[in-house]
């Protein structure tokens, strides 16, 4: 299984990091911090790049506000830091989930879990 893993992560940059970016890294890249998913945050000494290393799959969606705030350069500390002040009525940072199970699904959609619900604003064609 070793073997595979190291082949997958020379060839495949969607999960993880590939060997290139890992020697970068190591290379040239200070940690700068880990988010509750546990994606890891670098920028090179003189602060010319920033990036994240993924915990898992690459999903753009998975960084959550205050790191993408300080990867685009919004602000130049990082919310490890200096953490950005959250208002009580502010909902926890979630992912993407279009194409996932969890996806939003309206009431009657077919993808919807459980029995469909009948409907009283509809009546189905039938021929004569």
């Amino acid at each position: 299984m070793g073997i595979l893993k190291s082949i997958l992560r020379i060839f495949t940059w969607w999960n993880g990091q590939t060997l290139n970016t890992q020697l970068y890294t190591w290379r040239k890249g200070v940690r700068v911090g880990q988010d509750e998913q546990g994606n890891v945050y670098y920028r090179t000494k003189d602060d010319a790049r920033r990036w994240v290393i993924f915990n898992g799959e690459a999903e753009a969606s998975r960084v959550s506000p205050d790191w993408h705030g300080w990867l685009h350069r919004s602000w130049d500390e990082p919310p490890t830091e200096k953490p950005l002040a959250h208002k009580a009525w502010e909902k926890p940072h979630e992912e993407n989930l279009t194409g996932s199970p969890a996806a939003y699904a309206p009431q009657g959609s077919i993808r919807r879990v459980g029995q469909p619900q009948a409907r009283s604003d509809y009546q189905a064609w039938q021929p004569e």
